[in-house]
């Protein structure tokens, strides 16, 4: 049976998780460098050219609650989206709002070592909310999109302004954004020509994530291995 390509990016993560543990052990998860190695987020490194990680952040986890709720979210989230839109839309939107979303933490979190799958999970669920606010939704999915979602974004708001609670909330309300916006002004059914347009997308998503991967093995053998 073939995988779709929900599973494949949790296999990913799980993968990379794995690998900080493998690399640092327990400590791993609470020392800045190791991040780096794996590709997180930091202003200064972006500026400074290595725009990559604002895709290899994506898949970067903080500790194993951090891992499991972004896991747990992206299979059930990530499941329904893709077989209501496609593989190809669903890759498309997953990179891009999280894309928008490190993109909104670069400008207003600057020095903020910064990882994570939620800013690219809440675009998937900012899609389903939009998608409520379509007449052509199927009714089927009405029960999972549009206000039906309220609570769960409003709590995962309000939360992240709480003191001590230590999450991104630009990465989160920037994916959301993309996300909703998706979701408005695409009908799930492919239009007339649309399928082609998605599917080039879903290809420069996929060399987008090669790529960054690719770079940061460079530029970690070059600057921060030895």
């Amino acid at each position: 049976m073939q995988r779709n390509i929900t599973s494949y990016l949790i296999i990913l993560n799980v993968l990379i998780f794995i690998m900080m543990f493998l690399f640092g052990g327990i400590s791993a998860f609470s020392n800045p460098r190791i991040y780096i190695l794996f590709g997180a987020q930091l202003g200064n490194l972006i500026t400074a050219g290595e725009w990559f990680r604002l895709i290899t952040s994506m898949f970067v986890h903080g500790g194993l609650f951090h891992i499991f709720f972004n896991m747990f979210a992206l299979f059930y989230v990530g499941n329904l989206v893709e077989r209501a839109y496609g593989k190809e839309r669903f890759i498309s939107i997953y990179i891009l709002s999280g894309l928008f979303g490190n993109l909104l933490t670069h400008l207003f979190l600057p020095g903020a070592i910064s990882v994570g799958a939620s800013g690219a999970i809440f675009g998937l669920i900012g899609l389903l909310f939009g998608a409520g606010f379509r007449h052509d939704t199927p009714t089927m999915l009405r029960p999972v999109t549009g206000t039906a979602l309220l609570p769960i974004i409003l709590i995962n708001v309000i939360w992240g302004f709480l003191p001590g609670a230590n999450i991104n909330n630009f990465a989160h309300l920037g994916g959301l954004g993309i996300g909703f916006t998706f979701g408005w002004l695409t009908p799930i059914r492919y239009t007339k020509g649309s399928y082609q347009l998605w599917r080039t997308l879903s290809y420069l998503s996929y060399g987008l994530i090669i790529a960054s991967f690719i770079l940061l093995l460079i530029f970690d053998f070059r600057y921060y291995i030895f």
